[in-house]
């Protein structure tokens, strides 16, 4: 049988990698991994690599036609909140005008389109959430993410899928910013004194279960929503804490505070996470608990330099 053809955007980022790993090694998928940077920061040999700026129309259509994916797998985002709130037409530009972009890109060819988005779609007031809640963001990166994820419904097609995601984390080569389970490790290992909310509540996602959920998504050709996070519920003190514990850190430099200490932070939600019955139920997505998915990233930092 023919390999599954899959077109990966945001290829050097966390996720990106995550994914390579998980399909470039596959016999059943032919994979282009794609991102801005003229070269990959994944390892070498596990697929085909090329330039990419998912916010230029002309870059997106000469990659679909030459390639003929089968899959695109959306995983181009700008993720910081901060700076999403600080420069919104890049957010703009990347978080939604770019999934308007491949959307009619793939509408045209006939391709899927699997769309990554996040759990800051929500207010934060009922979580955890089902993939039946409403979304109402409370920040720009939130809403950015929703008018991506509004521009695939209104692409014509009913052939996409949409998956949620919360508060990445895993190994990774040369990333250009930090996930938040990297920078808790690097500020301990300095001998920082970190000062953790206590009023703000997710559910961390070890990445690599995220890809495979996504590999599944693809392999059973599901459509649709699908939330895919980790199974624990913590606030962002209780995450530092488990870090702290299983990085052999020390836990008396995080400090517990509330969103009021960051006077100047942009808003986010308090009360996020996800509920995972229909991704169990229709892909077997089983995630490692959030302890397990700490050994298992310092099992591998113990090999290599994330």
């Amino acid at each position: 049988m023919l390999s599954t053809r899959v077109l990966l955007t945001g290829a050097n980022g966390l996720l990106g990698q995550a994914m390579v790993r998980r399909l470039g090694p596959d016999a059943d998928y032919t994979v282009l991994a794609t991102a801005r940077d003229e070269t990959p920061r994944f390892e070498k040999g596990l697929c085909r690599y090329t330039h990419l700026d998912v916010t230029q129309p002309s870059e997106v259509t000469a990659v679909v036609e030459d390639f003929g994916p089968h899959v695109v797998v959306n995983c181009a985002a700008m993720s910081d909140v901060a700076a999403c709130d600080e420069h919104r037409s890049d957010a703009w530009a990347v978080n939604a005008r770019a999934v308007k972009t491949l959307a009619k890109e793939c509408r045209q060819t006939g391709t899927r389109l699997v769309q990554v988005s996040s759990d800051f779609v929500f207010n934060g007031k009922r979580g955890p959430y089902n993939e039946t809640a409403r979304p109402d963001p409370v920040n720009y990166y939130g809403r950015s993410k929703l008018a991506g994820e509004n521009h695939l419904r209104e692409s014509g097609r009913s052939n996409w899928a949409l998956v949620r995601t919360v508060l990445l984390y895993g190994p990774a080569r040369d990333l250009s910013r930090f996930n938040i389970v990297r920078w808790i490790i690097d500020q301990l290992s300095a001998g920082e004194t970190l000062h953790m909310v206590d009023d703000q509540h997710r559910t961390p996602t070890h990445v690599d279960d995220l890809a495979t959920g996504i590999e599944q998504l693809i392999s059973r050709e599901k459509t649709g929503i699908y939330h895919m996070s980790g199974p624990d519920l913590v606030s962002i003190y209780e995450l530092a804490c488990m870090v702290a514990e299983v990085f052999d850190l020390d836990a008396s430099r995080i400090e517990s505070v509330s969103s009021d200490f960051f006077e100047d932070e942009v808003e986010r939600p308090s009360h996020t996470g996800f509920l995972l019955d229909k991704a169990r139920a229709e892909l077997d997505y089983d995630p490692r608990s959030l302890k397990n998915g700490l050994r298992d990233l310092k099992e591998r930092r113990s090999h290599q330099t994330p």
